[in-house]
């Protein structure tokens, strides 16, 4: 039976294997994967946030809602949502369009990745 525990659980897993395929994939080069992955990973990491602190998360498609609801679950999320609307912008660049993701660019969405997988991990288990 699925809980909001057991399903923040599962989002925190997710958030750790995309953070972790970003991680392989910008030591290998591959900028705009290592972008989508980090961007998956702050996606995931952010459900399993709002999970936790409020029982639940939203499932929108473009996920323009995700900030604001990060904002909304509690001061620990709130703090958060400036980088989840940071990794948010490359999205669509990582994945859609021509123009490619820079190294730097890269770099920085793994960074952002990793804080958002950290909070993520001290709400959920802590």
């Amino acid at each position: 039976m699925s809980t909001p525990l057991r399903d923040a659980r599962a989002h925190l897993d997710k958030a750790r294997e995309f953070l972790s395929a970003a991680e392989i994939e910008l030591a290998g080069d591959w900028y705009n994967a290592a972008t989508s992955s980090a961007v998956l990973s702050g996606i995931n990491a952010k459900d399993a946030i709002c999970l936790r602190l409020t029982g639940k998360t939203g499932k929108a498609q473009d996920h323009s809602s995700a900030v604001p609801e990060l904002r909304k679950a509690g001061p620990q999320a709130a703090g958060l949502a400036p980088t989840l609307a940071r990794l948010l912008k490359l999205k669509s660049r990582s994945q859609y369009q021509t123009t490619s993701v820079a190294k730097r660019e890269a770099e920085s969405a793994v960074r952002w990745a990793t804080q958002m997988y950290e909070t993520a991990e001290q709400i959920v288990h802590g």
